[in-house]
């Protein structure tokens, strides 16, 4: 997977795998795994006005999730 630079104050890039419906978001100082995010929902991330803003109310609370560094 390849990390994909964001323009966000908290987030600094992500990847998605659709494979396996995973997806990772690297922050300033962690890296978290999200499991079970469909596609329309990272393209959603991509796309959205507030990037911070749509991980916070799409899926910070909604996919299972693990720090992974």
């Amino acid at each position: 997977m390849n990390m994909i630079p964001v323009k966000s104050s908290h987030l600094k890039a992500v990847a998605y795998n659709p494979e396996t419906c995973k997806l990772v978001i690297r922050f300033k100082n962690s890296l978290y795994e999200y499991s079970g995010v469909p596609d329309f929902v990272y393209e959603e991330l991509l796309s959205a006005e507030s990037i911070d803003r749509y991980h916070h109310y799409s899926i910070q609370y909604s996919y299972p999730s693990k720090q992974i560094e």
